[in-house]
This record gives structure tokens, C-alpha cells and sequence, in this order.
């Protein structure tokens, strides 16, 4: 062998070894975290069928998809703060004090119109107060939201003096009741904004910036993109469709209350680290979250209709949140 053979020779890439046949049907290393939430919401409606044949009832299954749309819409903006390598802590109460705020303009007399744009500006404007000093004060989005957590539930309680406001109109009881065939209102609500978020997040430049922002700030920063503004938009964003959650609150339960809704904090979270979203951010999918959401909802709905107690479904819930943690090490 010559001198020229053995050097083409030693530059080739070395020969690696022919994968078993059976592992090509499994999911790349990278992307079990994005199968977690699917997966477990197939495994859960086979493991409640069988424990109980009416789970799959229609009447439970439209009980279900209902309660889960709002999950699903904090879902959706907490997956953009968390796409920046941030969380949004205040998202639950940012949407109680947009549904007080809608009752508030209820209990004036307002139109109902006027009433839902007043729960969303009041969402809009809580987020951005948030995004502006995370992204301009350059203080840590963890800090930030978890004041904001308690400002948002303090305003609340203030401005309600601790009393729900009854909300009786018919447009919000058929928002909650209604449907197109076998799809509720609250459901194609939900959907509707999840399909939105996910044409923003992938097919708009500013998705490709947020994207960006979380997988380094620096390197995007010197790219050109103002990584401030990016932050600003997204706690906006979540501001927003926390303020539409809160529409859809007031009509599954009609009334604004302040009381406190931290198990949507707690399940909007989990909801995004089931659906494979990188908590270090610059990962991120729409999909997976919404499986996410209807993952906890119908874990909670099964739990319930198996008579387990509700103080054990926290528990449940935690051990899933820990359980998809652990899954999404395996990310790429």
C-alpha cells in the first residue's frame, strides 16, 4: 500500500456499526421528550377504559376537552416565555385579575364586548409591565414573575374588596355550552389560538428570534436581533392569552372570582415540560404542550372518576411533571 493509499485511507470516517432493525421504529435519542405527552395520553385512556368502561364516554370526553382549554391557551403562552430559556410564574394570576377585571366592567353595566376586550387589555398590559423590566431591568424573569404572581393576586382581591361578581349573559353561556357539532366553543377557542401560536412560532421571523434568544442570547444578539424586545413580546404575548383564558374562566364557572388559581400554574407548566419544550430554551413545539394539557386534564378527570381523593391528584400530578424532567435529559 502506498503512502497516498494509507493517508486517503486514515481520513476516511470510520465505519459504525449497522443499527438492529427494530430500532429504526423508535424515536431519535433527541426526541423522546416530544413522544412523552402523546405517549402518556394513550397509555392513560387505556389504563382508565379499563378501569372504567364510561371514561370514553361522549359525555366525559366533551367534559374533558372543555376543561382543558383553558390549560391549553396558559399552555401556549408559558411555551414562549420557556422557548427564551424564562417562565412565567404569574401566568394563573394574571388571568384572575383579567377575569376580575372583566367583572368589574360587567358589574358597570358595560357590554359584554367591551368586558372581554377589558379582561385582555388588562392581561396585555400586567405582561408587558413584566417583559419590560425582564428585558429592559435586566432582572432575573424567575423574580420578576414570582412578584408579579402576588401583585396580580393582591390587585385582585382589591379591586373585587375579596366578593365575585355574578356574571349572567348569554353570549358567555353559549361560549360555555355551545358547540359546533361535537367541538365546543371553549375547545375551537383553544385550538384556534394553538394553531395561531404555532404558525407565529415557526413560519414568522420572530419565531425564528425567539427560537434564537433562547438558544443564546449572545449569539443572537450579535446577529442583530434585540433579544429586550423579544422578552418584552413574549411575557406580552403570555399577558394576553392569559387575559383570554380568563374569558373562557368566567363563562365555565359564571362569575370572576379572586380566588387564587395556582393549580393552572403548576399544570401550565407541566403541560410544557410534557410537551418536550427545552426549559433551557431554544426548544420548542406548540403540539406537544396541548397533549401536555389534555395529558392533566384527563389524568385529573380519570383520578376523579375512580373516586381517588382530590388531595391525592397534586401528588399524581407532580410525579408526572418529575417523570417528563427526567425524560427530557435525553434531549438533544
Amino acid at each position: 500500500m502506498t503512502a497516498a493509499t494509507r493517508q486517503a485511507t486514515a481520513n476516511q470516517a470510520p465505519d459504525t456499526p449497522a443499527s438492529p432493525g427494530w430500532k429504526r421504529f423508535l424515536p431519535e435519542s433527541g426526541r423522546w421528550a416530544e413522544w412523552a405527552a402523546p405517549t402518556g395520553l394513550v397509555a392513560l385512556v387505556i389504563v382508565f377504559t379499563a378501569l372504567n368502561p364510561g371514561f370514553l364516554g361522549y359525555g366525559n370526553v366533551q367534559a374533558m376537552l372543555a376543561a382543558s382549554a383553558i390549560l391549553i391557551i396558559l399552555s401556549v403562552g408559558q411555551t414562549f416565555t420557556v422557548a427564551t430559556g424564562g417562565i412565567d410564574l404569574s401566568v394563573a394570576s394574571t388571568m384572575t385579575f383579567s377575569a376580575i377585571m372583566f367583572g368589574v366592567g360587567f358589574g358597570a353595566g358595560w357590554h359584554i364586548a367591551l368586558c372581554c376586550l377589558l379582561a385582555v387589555a388588562s392581561g396585555l398590559a400586567f405582561g408587558a409591565l413584566q417583559g419590560a423590566i425582564i428585558g429592559y431591568g435586566r432582572i432575573t424573569d424567575f423574580i420578576v414573575t414570582l412578584g408579579g404572581l402576588s401583585m396580580a393576586s393582591g390587585l385582585a382581591l382589591v379591586v373585587s374588596d375579596g366578593q365575585p361578581q355574578t356574571v349572567v349573559d348569554r353570549f358567555m353561556l353559549r361560549l360555555s355550552t355551545g358547540s359546533i357539532g361535537p367541538v365546543g366553543y371553549m375547545v375551537l377557542a383553544a385550538l384556534v389560538i394553538a394553531v395561531l401560536a404555532h404558525v407565529l412560532l415557526f413560519h414568522t421571523r420572530f419565531g425564528t428570534h425567539v427560537l434564537a434568544a433562547g438558544g443564546s442570547a449572545e449569539a443572537a444578539t450579535a446577529t442583530g436581533i434585540d433579544v429586550r424586545r423579544i422578552k418584552l413580546a413574549v411575557y406580552t404575548l403570555s399577558g394576553t392569552l392569559a387575559g383570554m383564558a380568563a374569558i373562557l374562566l368566567v363563562a365555565r364557572i359564571g362569575a370572576a372570582e379572586p380566588a387564587a388559581n395556582t393549580q393552572f400554574l403548576l399544570n401550565a407548566v407541566a403541560a410544557v415540560v410534557l410537551g418536550g419544550v427545552a426549559l433551557a430554551g431554544g426548544r420548542a413545539t406548540i403540539a406537544g404542550p396541548v397533549f401536555g394539557a389534555l395529558l392533566l386534564t384527563a389524568l385529573t378527570n380519570g383520578l376523579t372518576s375512580l373516586g381517588v381523593s382530590q388531595y391525592y391528584q397534586p401528588v399524581a400530578v407532580g410525579a408526572v411533571v418529575v417523570l417528563a424532567a427526567f425524560v427530557s435529559r435525553y434531549q438533544k
